[in-house]
């Protein structure tokens, strides 16, 4: 038999001989470095611009923060201002009402002697006046009976006369001129009591055996009118209030009252 014999080492390609000598590398060229260069230059800008960024944020930060810390501040010094007008505003308020009130005291003002000489100058000849009681009006919670129907409780009060007559005629003669009083309220002025009695002997008495025909003792009472005094200027003057009639002009003047 044959044997077959293969040599593979035949077969392979003659490696070259290392004589110990190194391969040299071709040297890099500057242009060969510009994508580096490039690289780095976009990479310090972006730095460079982060920061720029970052400065500017900061300070425009800053700039804010103290914005906000001056605005704090006049926002304060506002806060006391209008503290301020409203206590002002208050005391306004206050001084208008005290204002209001006193005038209106003024305004309500009766004064007796106008009313006395208006009363003097209305009664008839044959009428005699003894006595005028002025009677208070009661406050509302101490009002135990309503007033009679058709009549009104004055603020101001009521006024009751009393004397003599000599005819129930000439009573109501009295009382027909004390309704035309604008100091009264014509629609409460009422008769209360008339009824015939003696006469009241004169100061120095009477002869003997002398005898006063008999009169008629009255009594008539009315509420005051609650007219403002401002109304009433003409009817004061003529009755000679002359300080009441100057406050209520020099408070038109001043417009805390309303002509």
């Amino acid at each position: 038999m044959y044997s077959l014999d293969i040599n593979f080492l035949k077969d392979r390609a003659p490696v070259p001989k290392n004589d110990g000598t190194r391969i040299k590398k071709a040297p890099m060229s500057p242009g060969d470095l510009t994508p580096l260069y490039i690289g780095g230059a976009v990479a310090a800008f972006t730095l460079a611009l982060v920061g720029t960024g970052w400065w500017f944020l900061q300070s425009q930060n800053e700039q804010l923060q103290q914005n906000i810390a001056q605005l704090e501040q006049e926002n304060q010094k506002l806060e006391a201002e209008i503290g301020n007008i409203n206590k002002i505003r208050q005391e306004i308020t206050q001084v208008k009402s005290e204002t209001q009130a006193l005038v209106t005291v003024f305004d309500q003002i009766r004064p007796w002697s106008a009313i006395l000489q208006d009363v003097r100058e209305r009664i008839p000849a044959s009428v005699q006046l003894e006595n005028v009681k002025h009677i208070a009006a009661a406050a509302p919670a101490a009002a135990s009976t309503p007033p009679p129907a058709g009549q009104t409780q004055s603020q101001a009060g009521a006024i009751e006369l009393g004397g003599f007559a000599r005819s129930f005629a000439d009573v109501n003669d009295f009382l027909v001129t004390l309704q035309q009083s604008r100091f009264l309220k014509a629609k409460e002025v009422r008769i209360t009591n008339a009824e015939l009695a003696e006469a009241p002997a004169p100061p120095g008495g009477l002869p003997q055996g002398a005898k006063l025909p008999k009169v008629v003792k009255y009594t008539i009472q009315s509420s005051l009118s609650d007219v403002p005094a401002s109304e009433l200027m003409r009817e004061l003057e003529q009755k000679g209030t002359v300080g009441l009639v100057a406050r209520i002009r020099s408070l038109q003047q001043t417009g805390a009252l309303q002509r």
